[in-house]
Protein backbone atom coordinates (compact mmCIF):
# COMPACT_ATOMS: atom_id res chain seq x y z
CA UNK A 1 0.00 0.00 0.00
CA UNK A 2 1.18 3.46 -1.03
CA UNK A 3 1.02 6.16 1.85
CA UNK A 4 -0.44 8.41 -0.97
CA UNK A 5 -2.84 6.21 -2.35
CA UNK A 6 -6.21 7.91 -2.08
CA UNK A 7 -9.79 5.72 -1.48
CA UNK A 8 -13.08 7.01 -1.42
CA UNK A 9 -16.06 5.74 0.98
CA UNK A 10 -19.64 6.64 -0.21
CA UNK A 11 -21.88 6.40 2.29
CA UNK A 12 -24.84 6.08 1.26
CA UNK A 13 -28.70 6.77 2.94
CA UNK A 14 -31.03 4.07 1.49
CA UNK A 15 -34.12 5.48 -0.60
CA UNK A 16 -37.28 6.31 0.61
CA UNK A 17 -39.43 2.77 2.60
CA UNK A 18 -42.93 1.55 1.98
CA UNK A 19 -44.21 2.47 6.24
CA UNK A 20 -47.85 3.78 5.71
CA UNK A 21 -49.06 3.40 8.76
CA UNK A 22 -45.94 5.55 10.43
CA UNK A 23 -44.06 2.72 12.10
CA UNK A 24 -40.49 3.39 13.96
CA UNK A 25 -39.46 0.02 11.92
CA UNK A 26 -35.75 0.38 13.46
CA UNK A 27 -33.78 -3.11 12.88
CA UNK A 28 -37.19 -5.45 12.10
CA UNK A 29 -37.41 -6.83 8.90
CA UNK A 30 -39.76 -6.73 6.14
CA UNK A 31 -39.50 -3.14 5.28
CA UNK A 32 -38.87 -3.05 1.50
CA UNK A 33 -37.95 0.27 -0.64
CA UNK A 34 -41.63 2.10 -2.19
CA UNK A 35 -41.42 2.65 -5.78
CA UNK A 36 -40.19 6.21 -5.37
CA UNK A 37 -37.19 4.80 -3.42
CA UNK A 38 -36.57 2.32 -5.90
CA UNK A 39 -36.34 5.03 -8.26
CA UNK A 40 -33.96 7.11 -5.91
CA UNK A 41 -31.69 4.15 -5.77
CA UNK A 42 -32.01 4.07 -9.46
CA UNK A 43 -31.25 7.73 -10.03
CA UNK A 44 -28.15 7.22 -7.36
CA UNK A 45 -26.68 4.21 -9.63
CA UNK A 46 -26.83 6.62 -12.93
CA UNK A 47 -25.25 9.43 -10.95
CA UNK A 48 -22.44 7.34 -9.84
CA UNK A 49 -22.11 5.61 -13.75
CA UNK A 50 -19.02 6.73 -14.08
CA UNK A 51 -16.93 7.01 -10.63
CA UNK A 52 -14.44 4.46 -9.76
CA UNK A 53 -16.55 1.99 -8.00
CA UNK A 54 -15.04 -1.45 -6.97
CA UNK A 55 -16.66 -1.96 -3.80
CA UNK A 56 -20.32 -2.35 -2.74
CA UNK A 57 -21.50 -3.18 0.63
CA UNK A 58 -25.07 -2.63 2.78
CA UNK A 59 -26.26 -3.01 5.77
CA UNK A 60 -28.12 -6.31 6.25
CA UNK A 61 -31.58 -4.80 6.64
CA UNK A 62 -34.00 -5.18 2.89
CA UNK A 63 -33.64 -1.08 2.32
CA UNK A 64 -30.58 -1.06 2.18
CA UNK A 65 -29.71 -4.12 0.28
CA UNK A 66 -32.08 -2.92 -2.27
CA UNK A 67 -30.42 0.24 -2.80
CA UNK A 68 -27.62 -1.08 -2.97
CA UNK A 69 -28.46 -3.63 -6.00
CA UNK A 70 -28.64 -1.05 -8.71
CA UNK A 71 -25.20 0.42 -8.07
CA UNK A 72 -23.45 -3.55 -7.84
CA UNK A 73 -25.65 -4.59 -10.72
CA UNK A 74 -24.57 -1.90 -13.28
CA UNK A 75 -21.24 -3.16 -12.61
CA UNK A 76 -21.23 -6.46 -12.05
CA UNK A 77 -20.00 -6.86 -8.53
CA UNK A 78 -21.22 -8.93 -5.70
CA UNK A 79 -23.25 -7.05 -2.86
CA UNK A 80 -21.73 -7.43 0.09
CA UNK A 81 -22.91 -7.36 3.78
CA UNK A 82 -21.40 -5.44 7.02
CA UNK A 83 -23.33 -5.82 9.60
CA UNK A 84 -21.78 -2.92 11.35
CA UNK A 85 -23.71 -0.94 8.94
CA UNK A 86 -27.29 -1.60 10.51
CA UNK A 87 -29.06 1.14 12.18
CA UNK A 88 -28.89 2.19 15.47
CA UNK A 89 -31.15 -0.05 18.24
CA UNK A 90 -34.03 1.93 19.53
CA UNK A 91 -36.48 1.03 22.36
CA UNK A 92 -39.38 2.37 20.36
CA UNK A 93 -38.69 0.41 17.71
CA UNK A 94 -42.03 -1.24 16.16
CA UNK A 95 -44.15 2.14 18.00
CA UNK A 96 -45.35 4.89 16.18
CA UNK A 97 -43.43 8.52 17.11
CA UNK A 98 -45.29 10.87 14.58
CA UNK A 99 -45.84 14.63 16.24
CA UNK A 100 -48.24 15.03 18.53
CA UNK A 101 -49.46 11.10 18.74
CA UNK A 102 -47.59 8.21 19.04
CA UNK A 103 -44.93 6.82 21.90
CA UNK A 104 -43.76 10.39 22.88
CA UNK A 105 -47.84 11.05 25.08
CA UNK A 106 -47.10 8.04 26.92
CA UNK A 107 -45.97 8.08 30.46
CA UNK A 108 -44.07 4.70 30.81
CA UNK A 109 -42.01 5.76 27.71
CA UNK A 110 -40.56 9.28 29.47
CA UNK A 111 -37.95 6.75 31.63
CA UNK A 112 -36.33 6.61 28.20
CA UNK A 113 -35.64 10.55 27.43
CA UNK A 114 -33.97 11.52 30.00
CA UNK A 115 -30.32 11.03 28.30
CA UNK A 116 -30.43 12.65 25.20
CA UNK A 117 -26.36 12.98 25.22
CA UNK A 118 -26.17 9.13 25.14
CA UNK A 119 -28.78 8.43 24.20
CA UNK A 120 -31.19 6.83 26.65
CA UNK A 121 -33.77 5.83 24.01
CA UNK A 122 -31.38 3.38 22.54
CA UNK A 123 -27.74 2.31 21.09
CA UNK A 124 -24.84 4.46 22.38
CA UNK A 125 -23.98 7.51 19.66
CA UNK A 126 -19.92 5.95 20.60
CA UNK A 127 -20.62 2.61 20.21
CA UNK A 128 -22.40 3.70 16.21
CA UNK A 129 -18.73 5.42 16.19
CA UNK A 130 -16.83 2.51 16.46
CA UNK A 131 -18.86 0.00 14.39
CA UNK A 132 -19.17 2.43 11.35
CA UNK A 133 -15.43 4.01 11.86
CA UNK A 134 -14.69 -0.26 11.47
CA UNK A 135 -17.20 -0.28 8.48
CA UNK A 136 -15.77 2.42 6.81
CA UNK A 137 -12.25 1.01 7.54
CA UNK A 138 -13.72 -2.53 5.43
CA UNK A 139 -14.56 -0.96 2.64
CA UNK A 140 -11.56 1.24 2.17
CA UNK A 141 -9.52 -1.86 2.39
CA UNK A 142 -11.64 -3.85 -0.07
CA UNK A 143 -11.41 -0.39 -2.49
CA UNK A 144 -7.65 0.58 -1.77
CA UNK A 145 -7.19 3.37 -4.98
CA UNK A 146 -10.63 3.35 -5.69
CA UNK A 147 -14.27 3.93 -4.78
CA UNK A 148 -16.60 1.88 -2.52
CA UNK A 149 -20.03 2.60 -1.71
CA UNK A 150 -21.25 1.24 1.63
CA UNK A 151 -25.37 1.71 1.92
CA UNK A 152 -26.64 2.19 5.79
CA UNK A 153 -29.44 4.63 7.58
CA UNK A 154 -29.45 8.07 9.08
CA UNK A 155 -28.43 8.13 12.22
CA UNK A 156 -24.98 6.00 12.31
CA UNK A 157 -24.01 7.78 8.80
CA UNK A 158 -24.82 11.24 11.04
CA UNK A 159 -23.60 10.29 14.02
CA UNK A 160 -19.85 8.95 12.46
CA UNK A 161 -19.70 11.85 9.94
CA UNK A 162 -20.23 13.93 13.14
CA UNK A 163 -17.55 12.07 14.62
CA UNK A 164 -15.13 12.85 11.84
CA UNK A 165 -15.58 16.68 11.38
CA UNK A 166 -14.62 16.61 15.61
CA UNK A 167 -18.70 17.80 16.27
CA UNK A 168 -20.70 16.75 19.08
CA UNK A 169 -22.12 13.84 18.96
CA UNK A 170 -25.40 14.42 20.20
CA UNK A 171 -27.80 16.85 18.25
CA UNK A 172 -31.36 17.83 16.99
CA UNK A 173 -32.51 14.91 14.61
CA UNK A 174 -34.43 18.06 12.72
CA UNK A 175 -30.82 18.82 11.67
CA UNK A 176 -29.10 15.77 10.18
CA UNK A 177 -27.61 16.55 6.67
CA UNK A 178 -28.67 13.00 5.40
CA UNK A 179 -31.32 12.83 3.35
CA UNK A 180 -32.66 9.88 1.46
CA UNK A 181 -30.53 8.47 -0.76
CA UNK A 182 -27.62 11.09 -0.13
CA UNK A 183 -24.07 10.76 -0.54
CA UNK A 184 -21.56 11.38 2.53
CA UNK A 185 -17.89 10.61 0.99
CA UNK A 186 -15.13 10.18 2.81
CA UNK A 187 -12.00 10.64 1.00
CA UNK A 188 -9.01 8.57 2.86
CA UNK A 189 -4.83 9.77 1.85
CA UNK A 190 -3.73 6.15 3.15
CA UNK A 191 -5.53 4.91 6.18
CA UNK A 192 -6.70 9.09 7.11
CA UNK A 193 -9.85 10.50 6.40
CA UNK A 194 -8.82 13.83 4.81
CA UNK A 195 -12.21 15.33 3.65
CA UNK A 196 -15.92 14.53 3.95
CA UNK A 197 -18.39 15.43 1.60
CA UNK A 198 -22.10 15.31 0.91
CA UNK A 199 -24.19 15.26 -1.93
CA UNK A 200 -27.79 14.97 -2.46
CA UNK A 201 -28.07 13.13 -6.33
CA UNK A 202 -31.82 12.23 -5.41
CA UNK A 203 -32.96 15.51 -4.21
CA UNK A 204 -35.37 16.34 -6.68
CA UNK A 205 -37.11 12.65 -5.70
CA UNK A 206 -37.02 13.10 -1.99
CA UNK A 207 -40.91 14.66 -0.52
CA UNK A 208 -40.10 18.49 1.12
CA UNK A 209 -40.90 17.57 4.23
CA UNK A 210 -38.12 14.74 4.62
CA UNK A 211 -35.28 17.09 3.15
CA UNK A 212 -32.90 17.80 6.12
CA UNK A 213 -34.42 21.13 8.11
CA UNK A 214 -37.93 20.67 7.18
CA UNK A 215 -40.20 21.14 9.89
CA UNK A 216 -42.09 18.23 10.96
CA UNK A 217 -45.90 17.93 9.80
CA UNK A 218 -48.40 15.91 11.59
CA UNK A 219 -50.28 13.42 9.42
CA UNK A 220 -47.19 13.36 6.90
CA UNK A 221 -45.61 9.69 5.78
CA UNK A 222 -42.46 9.63 7.69
CA UNK A 223 -39.18 7.75 7.25
CA UNK A 224 -39.18 6.16 10.76
CA UNK A 225 -35.82 4.14 11.19
CA UNK A 226 -34.08 5.76 8.20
Amino acid sequence: MSSEEITVVHLMRHGEVHNPDGVLYGRRPGYHLSDLGRKMADRVAEHLAERDITHVVASPLERAQETAAPIAGARGLDLATDERLIEAANVFEGKTFGVGDGALKKPGNWKYLTNPFRPSWGEPYIEQVVRMMAALGAARDAARGHEAVAVSHQLPIWIVRSFAERRRLWHDPRKRQCTLASLTSFTFHGDKIVSVGYSEPARDLVPSHLLAGAKPTKGKTKAFGA
